[in-house]
Parts: C-alpha cells; sequence; structure tokens
C-alpha cells in the first residue's frame, strides 16, 4: 500500500516521528521467531552473571534507607521484563523524592501520567509480569482464556501468530503497558481495547487493518501506536507519518461517538417506609441535607492531567452547566464543594444558585495572599452554600492548616512542621447555623485536606487541627443565648418547640465534608470515626508533632461516616489510575441520625468508561448526597401538647 510503504511518495520526507515508527517495525519483524523475547532475555539474564567479584569497603557502614532502596531494585531486576522495551515504574511507587517535589499537586487522583505523581492502584502482585507467545501459530484466543485472568500483565507479546480476531476480554489486563499484535490477520481491534489505558507501546505491524476504533483515543500514555504494514485509511496513516501518535490519539479521543448515559442514581434509604411516614407525619421532625462534591478546578482540568478526556468535555464551558444542574437538582440544604476558584464563585455560583434560595460562604486556599490580583481570581478553595430562607448564618471561621499549626506552642520548634506542614496552603471552612423555624442549631464544615500519600503525616495532621478547631467554635457557638420563640397570631397551627439548649460543644450537630483524599484504612479515616490515633501511629512516619505525638490525638465527637452508616461505602474518585472512597461526609452521632444517601454510579456503567471526568460525569470526583434527621437533646424536657403553654419547657 502506498500509504503503509516508506518506499512511497507519501513518506519520502521522513519525519521523526515516522522514522521512530519504522525502526520499531523493523525490529518487531525481527522477532517473529517462537518466544523470540523470552529467549533473548534469558541470554541476557545469563551473560550478566558473576563476570567479576566487586571490590567494596568491608568498614562501609549502610544507612537504613540506602539498604532497602538497594533491596528494593534487587528485587525489582528479578522479575525480569521480557521486552526489548522496558516498561516505566511509576513515579509515585518508585520516587518518593519526586513525589515530595509535587507539593501544589492539585489532586490526590490526577490522570495516570508518567511524570505526575499520583495515588495510584498498584498491579496485583506476582513472581513474574511478562509473557510471550509470539511465534507459535496460535489462530485464536477464546474469550474464557485463562489469559485475561493474568491481570498482573504489564507486557504480552502475541506477535506473529495466525489472529485473526481479538476478544473484548482483553480490557480485563489494565495494567498492560506493552502489547505487541504485530504480524497477525487482524483486520479490526476491539472497542474495548481503550481500557488499557496504561499502555505505552501497542504494535499492531503488519496486519490487515482498514481503519481504528475511537475508543482507542483513551490511550493517553500511548508513546507508539505502530501501524506500519497495514492498509489504513490514507488520512489517519497521513496523520501518524506527520504528526505521530499522540496527534492521531487525540483525534479519535475527539472524535469519539458519546456513549449512552448511565442510570439515574438510587437513593438508598436507612430508615424503612414507615419509619419514613412517621417522620413525615410528626411536625417536630427536622430533617436536612448535605451535598459534598469536589468539582475540579478549570485551572487543574487540563490535558496533560485527564488526556482520556475529550478536550471539549474538559472544557469549563461544557463542565459548568453539568456541574449546575447536578448540584441544583438535588437540592440540598447544604451544598459543601472543593476547588471552586474565586473568578467562578463570584461570577457562576453565586449568580446561579442565589436564584434557588442559596447564599454562600467561600474562602481560598492561603496561597491567594502572594498573588496579584488577576491570579488570585484562579486561586481554588472551599465554599459552603446554605438554603437561606431555612437556615440563618450565625459565624464562619476559615481554618488555614499552616497558620493554626504556627499558633500552637508545641509545633513551634519542630523542624518537622517547618519543612512538611507550612509548606501546604489546604484550608477548611466551618460555619455556624441556626434553624429559623426550630432555633436549632448545626455546624458545618468543609475542608479539603492535602493529596500526597508520601505526606500521610500532613494529612493526619489537616484533619486533627480541623477537629481541633471544630471544638472551639462548637464551644463558643454553645455558650450563646437560644434566640426567643416567634409568638404566632394564628391559634389553628400547632405551636413551635421551644429552640433546645446546648450545654456543651458535643450537644450541638455537627457534619464535616470535603475532601480528605484518604481511604477507609487511612489514619485520618481510624482518627474521625475512632476518636483517637496513638503517638506512635506508623502514619506519622515518626516525624515529631509535640503533643500528638507525645500523647496522640484524640477529640470528643462521636463521628460516624454517613455512606458507612447506610452500608453503601461508594466510589466517590474515578480514573485510570484510581478508583476508591476518599470523598467523605461526617456527622455527630449523638445528635444526628441518617436517612439516606444516594447511591454510587452504576457498575454496568463504570465497566465501560475509562474515568472521570467524561462526557457525563464533569469531575474526577462523584458529588455525595445525605439526608439527615436531627435527634433532640437528651436534656430537653417532654414534648408539650400544643394546647398548653411552652414556656414552662425548653428543648
Amino acid at each position: 500500500m502506498g500509504q503503509a510503504s516508506p518506499g512511497s511518495a507519501a513518506s519520502q520526507v521522513i519525519t521523526p516521528h515516522w522514522q521512530q515508527q519504522l525502526l520499531k517495525c523493523e525490529m518487531i519483524r525481527s522477532s517473529r521467531s517462537p518466544h523470540h523475547r523470552a529467549r533473548a532475555s534469558a541470554m541476557a539474564s545469563r551473560t550478566v552473571t558473576k563476570s567479576a567479584i566487586p571490590i567494596t569497603n568491608p568498614n562501609l557502614v549502610k544507612p537504613l534507607a540506602s539498604t532497602e532502596a538497594q533491596e528494593s531494585l534487587s528485587k525489582e531486576s528479578e522479575v525480569l521484563a521480557t521486552s526489548s522495551t522496558p516498561a516505566p515504574t511509576s513515579a509515585s511507587e518508585s520516587s518518593p523524592s519526586l513525589t515530595g517535589a509535587m507539593d501544589n499537586h492539585p489532586s490526590s487522583t490526577v490522570a495516570p501520567i508518567s511524570e505526575a505523581p499520583r495515588l495510584t492502584a498498584k498491579p496485583p502482585q506476582n513472581t513474574w509480569n511478562s509473557l510471550d507467545m509470539g511465534g507459535v501459530n496460535i489462530k485464536t484466543l477464546p474469550p474464557t482464556s485463562g489469559l485475561f485472568s493474568f491481570t498482573f500483565l504489564i507486557n504480552l507479546y502475541l506477535n506473529h501468530n495466525a489472529l485473526s480476531s481479538i476478544p473484548p476480554e482483553i480490557s480485563k489486563l489494565r495494567h498492560l503497558e506493552v502489547l505487541d499484535l504485530s504480524g497477525n490477520n487482524l483486520s479490526t481491534v476491539p472497542p474495548e481495547m481503550g481500557m488499557l489505558t496504561h499502555l505505552k507501546e501497542l504494535y499492531l505491524f503488519d496486519n490487515r487493518l482498514l481503519t481504528l476504533p475511537p475508543e482507542l483515543g483513551s490511550l493517553h500514555q500511548l508513546q507508539t501506536l505502530g501501524v506500519e504494514g497495514n492498509p489504513l485509511d490514507a488520512s489517519l496513516m497521513a496523520m501518524v507519518q506527520k504528526d505521530g501518535t499522540p496527534a492521531l490519539i487525540s483525534f479519535l479521543r475527539d472524535s469519539c461517538p458519546v456513549p449512552a448515559p448511565p442510570p439515574e442514581r438510587v437513593w438508598k434509604n436507612v430508615v424503612t417506609p414507615a419509619e419514613r411516614e412517621i417522620m413525615n407525619n410528626d411536625p417536630h421532625t427536622e430533617t436536612f441535607s448535605v451535598l459534598c462534591y469536589n468539582i475540579l478546578c478549570e485551572k487543574y482540568a487540563t490535558e496533560r492531567l485527564y488526556g482520556y478526556t475529550p478536550s471539549w468535555a474538559l472544557s469549563w464551558d461544557y463542565r459548568k452547566e453539568l456541574i449546575l444542574t447536578e448540584v441544583m437538582n438535588y437540592d440540598a440544604d447544604f451544598l459543601c464543594l472543593q476547588e471552586v476558584d474565586t473568578a467562578r464563585y463570584e461570577e457562576y455560583f453565586v449568580k446561579h444558585l442565589q436564584g434557588q434560595d442559596y447564599e454562600g460562604v467561600y474562602y481560598p486556599k492561603s496561597r491567594y495572599k502572594t498573588m496579584s490580583d488577576a491570579d488570585r481570581r484562579q486561586v481554588d478553595g472551599c465554599a459552603i452554600f446554605y438554603k437561606a430562607t431555612k437556615y440563618m448564618l450565625i459565624e464562619k471561621q476559615l481554618v488555614e492548616f499552616s497558620t493554626v499549626a504556627m499558633q500552637r506552642p508545641d509545633f513551634k520548634k519542630t523542624d518537622d512542621m517547618f519543612n512538611r506542614v507550612l509548606g501546604k496552603d489546604h484550608i477548611a471552612v466551618i460555619c455556624c447555623f441556626e434553624n429559623k423555624e426550630t432555633g436549632s442549631r448545626l455546624i458545618v464544615a468543609n475542608a479539603h485536606i492535602h493529596w500526597d500519600p508520601n505526606f500521610r503525616d500532613v494529612k493526619l495532621i489537616q484533619a486533627a487541627l480541623l477537629v481541633d478547631e471544630i471544638d472551639k467554635v462548637a464551644s463558643y457557638f454553645c455558650k450563646l443565648p437560644p434566640r426567643p420563640p416567634a409568638n404566632s397570631d394564628d391559634k389553628s397551627t400547632p405551636s413551635p418547640r421551644p429552640p433546645p439548649l446546648y450545654t456543651d460543644a458535643t450537644k450541638i450537630p455537627l457534619i464535616i465534608s470535603g475532601d480528605f483524599n484518604s481511604v477507609p484504612s487511612s489514619s485520618i479515616y481510624e482518627f474521625l470515626s475512632n476518636g483517637y490515633v496513638p503517638p506512635d501511629h506508623p502514619d506519622f512516619m515518626s516525624h515529631l508533632y509535640g503533643k500528638y505525638t507525645t500523647e496522640g490525638i484524640r477529640h470528643r465527637f462521636s463521628l460516624k461516616s454517613a455512606y458507612a452508616a447506610a452500608g453503601d461505602p461508594p466510589l466517590t474518585n474515578y480514573t485510570p489510575s484510581y478508583q476508591g472512597e476518599i470523598d467523605y461526609i461526617w456527622y455527630g452521632t449523638a445528635n444526628l441520625a441518617v436517612n439516606a444517601v444516594l447511591g454510587g454510579v452504576d457498575k454496568s456503567y463504570l465497566e465501560k468508561v475509562v474515568g472521570f471526568p467524561n462526557v457525563h460525569f464533569p469531575s474526577d470526583h462523584v458529588c455525595l448526597v445525605s439526608e439527615f434527621r436531627v435527634k433532640p437533646p437528651r436534656e430537653s424536657a417532654p414534648r408539650l401538647p400544643p394546647a398548653f403553654s411552652l414556656s414552662n419547657g425548653a428543648h
């Protein structure tokens, strides 16, 4: 074929992209013998042996960290990759120092790009991760093949066989980085191959491909898509020849048809229908709902970080409509949003949400203090919106974790505090509300905790500082006198209950929501749910933080995750490199109970998409919504019949 031949007119001017492809093509063509790579690897491993006795200093004492690093490298070298193109190792696993350098990274779960450290799910452990089945005349791969259970594979070679098709089950091998299907009889490749988002090398040389499925546009880490030797569509071939693999992948990604939308998320009730009916018929039942959502700041929504998302679906103009529609449809009493930049808060969210009875409280991250007026508007922060006709804002407070840490006398002399905690500008917002009708009070906190798993000590410190500040705010709030009940001349309506009295900070209903960048097995989850973390907890990482690392961390609030109470832990973050629960709505169990939570995204839909954001989900996070009911304070007087005066007791 003219477009596929190195000697054709179309390729007389060979670009560096195409030259590299031709070199790799020749290398693959020379690998047609049975198990060529496995044999070459075995030969190489035999020649690298004990050719000399190393001379070492017998008096040298190796540092522990260095020794561990060498042991780690030794273990990695034992698992020999049978690839002529070594598979890169994720930066977050192999280079803690590089991870530490990314202090201001926006999210714990950015798209899986090799140069960006991030929270990632490691492939299943196995003593080998490469499989060479090349050149052995395999004619078919049944969908039930045991091959597709080898989810630990990083390199797979099926080149120079007699395969006429590849089953969709290839998509199960999610950790593949090198896949060689060259020299077969393939006229198509399955669209499901687009799920292999870790692929860096995909060789399809010398097949019968006329076109490529647009779903391959999800392969944003792909460095080489080998298509030489195929009767490929001239426009696609020209794209690779001129601009290389990235240009073709971007074209496929942005031209991919929009998939079918997922089913609506279903509410999961914690109370029974009978209990719900009793609550609905009780005029004294007080309920409210909370939404928690990291909306993905425009500044962070870049193709470099989210290369699997169509560029048009990644744009703010597209995403903002989906975000606003989703938030407004749930119509929660409180909206706790993270990664909201100043400009979008003022110009978009306030403008549109005030029409639905919302007023807001917003603070940007600490870095805005050092920036120009124009740059400040791009800094993201945390916002709390509330239903203004139902609640009155009594107090608001910004918690800048670095500032609060600096003010602690037991922190001031620790190097770890200066070197680790003060360099992070994450924040939380605490708001005190009062129900305008009942006079009951509520504290709502919204936090965004640091992302980097190599700074899990900092995460724990930030969570501890947050709860300490909430305790101070609650202690002040509970001392405020209750407002007098409103007088009503309408004798036909039941008299309202008097506002409740709060004898201490723990009696005020409490919500702590946010992006905690921490999984349920983390020390943050342990601290919030159990109320205590010992001073020698491994997540302190042997660093020193005053009383926290001499006495441990405690809090007196009885907290529980709303979704844990519902028995339905959701996927709150969904990217190719990580899928898990890192966002939470915590509540005080002493005076609140969960009625219902919004269920997760349909699992069958998730199996078909590589990650968020996408056409249907505008952020890499999934919003959480929970409905609560308020428990009256235990020391309240018994409820009085409507016919009697309410001046005799307080609730």
